[in-house]
């Protein structure tokens, strides 16, 4: 098998990742048999440094072959550690990881068949761009001839034909970054890990390369679990986010999901703006959740397991479905503007309303909602599929 290009992109299967006869050719991101197939599994995993505090806590997670998984989460939440576990950079203190099927505790990272990309490119200075290229290929014993073709291969994949001869301090940061990501595909690993790799890039470069990223997966079928504290990098990559706290997932799903139906408040505020709207339960069943709001307004929601009547609740409403609408609206509830900020495309307002001080309103810049100003009065509605209710406990993470 050949290293893709951009002529002649095949996608890496199980079988032929592994040496393998798949029993015939393989097309599209990944043959139907193949969707939905364990390829890493971690099951129980634990690691301490000091005996006491767990960064990562019992952690069981499986990755799909073929999927783009982000391990997402604020600094010190088990991400990282995660990802350097299943490189074999780290071990576990309890607990198993299998790659494959096969236990990973005794197998030493070079012969894990993983590819890495980090934040800092982790380049050779000393080497030209084709040799660091080569250098993962020289490792395995592959032929010269093989070497210089897949090298060819791997630079054009990358769009940076013809930079072979130049060495790292002669690139940009996209640059070097587009180097490293090819020198982790070019031997054909079952697996890609990506530990931040877009964060010490300007916000344009990131979204250039994020575009560059996904294609690449799509192309390639390759599997690629990516860690990152940035929520819009892991919305806009991943086929699933598991978000981590504490050392524990707290929701996994796809990004939508976790963003539109978040389980816990942590989940709510940590992606993306949010308002967390403190209510009591009025009554609750599988077609709605009623709720009674500080200001003594009630407001309809989504169904909320493990919510009954009388019990306290927080409502979850993105600012961006919060609507100013005509105060003879039914379900319409009285604001107050505190604060109006101008981003171009949209206006963010402040507002004193359902009983607090801070609610976020995100407004369309061309929008009719869009001609206010601090101190008017007006009023919100949110319907009821918007409506998230969610305990108001801390979570378990």
């Amino acid at each position: 098998m050949k290293v893709a290009t951009k002529e002649n992109l095949r996608v890496l299967s199980a079988g032929e990742a592994s040496g393998a006869s798949t029993g015939g050719k393989v097309t599209g991101r990944i043959a139907e048999n193949e969707a939905g197939r364990a390829l890493v599994c971690f099951e129980g995993v634990s690691k301490t440094y000091d005996g006491l505090t767990a960064v990562v806590d019992k952690l069981d997670l499986v990755v799909r072959e073929g999927e783009f998984l982000s391990l997402l989460g604020p600094s010190g939440s088990g991400k990282t550690t995660t990802l350097m576990m299943l490189a074999g950079f780290e071990e576990p203190t309890s607990g198993e990881i299998t790659l494959a099927g096969k236990g990973l505790t005794r197998v030493p990272p070079h012969r894990r068949d993983i590819g890495m990309v980090f934040q800092d490119y982790a380049l050779f200075p000393h080497m030209t761009v084709a040799e660091n290229l080569a250098y993962p290929l020289k490792l395995r014993g592959r032929s010269r001839p093989e070497i210089k073709t897949r090298v060819e291969q791997a630079l054009d994949m990358v769009n940076l034909k013809g930079f072979g001869e130049r060495r790292p301090s002669a690139l940009s940061g996209g640059q070097k970054q587009r180097i490293a990501v090819a020198r982790a595909l070019i031997f054909e690993p079952r697996l890609i890990l990506m530990d931040e790799p877009l964060g010490a890039l300007d916000r344009q470069l990131r979204e250039q390369l994020q575009v560059e990223i996904k294609q690449l997966h799509r192309r390639l079928g390759v599997t690629i679990l990516y860690v990152t504290h940035d929520q819009a990098e892991a919305l806009t990559l991943s086929d699933r986010v598991a978000l981590f706290h504490q050392g524990r997932i707290e929701q996994l799903g796809p990004p939508r999901a976790l963003y539109e139906m978040p389980e816990t408040a942590f989940v709510a505020e940590f992606l993306g703006d949010n308002n967390l709207i403190p209510a009591k339960v009025l009554a609750s069943d599988a077609e709605v959740c009623k709720l009674e709001l500080r200001s003594g307004h009630v407001m309809s929601g989504r169904p909320a397991s493990g919510l009954k009547p009388g019990d306290p609740a927080l409502i979850s409403v993105r600012p961006e479905v919060i609507r100013v609408c005509a105060a003879a609206e039914p379900g319409a509830l009285p604001a107050e503007i505190v604060e109006v900020f101008y981003t171009g495309d949209q206006l963010r307002l402040r507002c004193k309303a359902f009983g607090m001080d801070n609610v976020l309103v995100k407004v369309s810049s061309g929008s009719r909602g869009s001609n206010v100003d601090v101190g008017d009065k007006i009023t919100l509605a949110i319907g009821d599929d918007a409506v998230r209710p969610l305990p108001d406990r801390p979570s378990q993470g």
